[in-house]
């Protein structure tokens, strides 16, 4: 598979991304896809010629490989990293629609931009990056849900038992260098434990920073309302403003002078 193009194609969501999406990307790139393409194929690629059952038995050797590898972890974890990059091009589709919005407005408007920036997260691009990280970590979360019921908690066993049909009994079977391939599985594990936990940090940054924009808007409009209440109130006439002559001084003045 080609790895490059995938890449190419996905490091222009770097410049939609938070600072926890980049590091999600190179996360995803450096620590898995390359690891992925130069070590683990390597690793895996001789389990099923130096897979080895005590048994001459024509047949058990292959079943009792099925039956300890339901699915290879080479293919699983390509079907993993395609699920998990896949909803960042959700970001990019949706920034492209925006953009083209854009171009077609400005053909009818004379010039003027429907977006100022499309590319930044407001309004509905918002919830489709929001959407994007929640199917991301929902896809890493799910993944290592199979590959731990699958491998019984990550665990490549030196020795393993099988009895399945043609096998004439109970026969143990060996894989090829399962230390090495238990510290890679481990490895791939944490990785994607990793991104889980910029997926999630990224969206409570994202709430968090929607929440506080919305309290500092309400705070602004209620300093805005009171300021014009006040404002008003100061430039209220009150009753009282003129003077109201008192009777009984007057009638004193009018008996002075009389």
């Amino acid at each position: 598979m080609n790895w490059s193009g995938l890449e190419n194609l996905l490091s222009g969501v770097n410049k939609y991304s938070t600072a926890f999406g980049r590091i999600w990307l190179s996360m995803v790139f450096v620590f898995r896809v390359m690891v992925f393409v130069v070590a683990a194929q390597r690793v895996w690629g001789d389990e099923n010629k130096d897979f080895v059952c005590n048994t001459k038995q024509p047949g058990c050797n292959n079943v009792c490989y099925d039956h300890i590898f339901p699915i290879s972890h080479i293919r699983l974890w390509a079907l993993q990293l395609i699920f998990v990059t896949c909803p960042s091009l959700m970001v990019m589709a949706h920034v492209k629609y925006r953009e083209g919005k854009d171009r077609k407005y400005m053909a009818v408007h004379q010039g003027s931009h429907l977006y100022a920036n499309p590319g930044k997260k407001r309004g509905g691009l918002w919830w489709t990056y929001l959407v994007s990280l929640v199917f991301k970590a929902g896809f890493d979360t799910s993944f290592l849900y199979i590959l731990y019921r699958i491998y019984h908690g990550y665990d490549l066993p030196k020795l393993s038992k099988c009895s399945l049909a043609p096998c004439p009994n109970t026969v143990d079977c060996f894989i090829s260098r399962p230390t090495e391939k238990k510290i890679f599985m481990l490895f791939m594990v944490v990785s994607s434990a990793i991104c889980i936990l910029m997926c999630i940090l990224e969206m409570i940054y994202l709430i968090g920073k929607r929440i506080l924009k919305v309290i500092n808007i309400r705070n602004e409009n209620e300093r805005v309302v009171f300021a014009d209440q006040h404002e008003l109130t100061a430039i209220e006439i009150p009753t009282n403003y003129f003077f109201t002559p008192n009777v009984t001084s007057i009638s004193h003045f009018n008996d002075t002078i009389l």
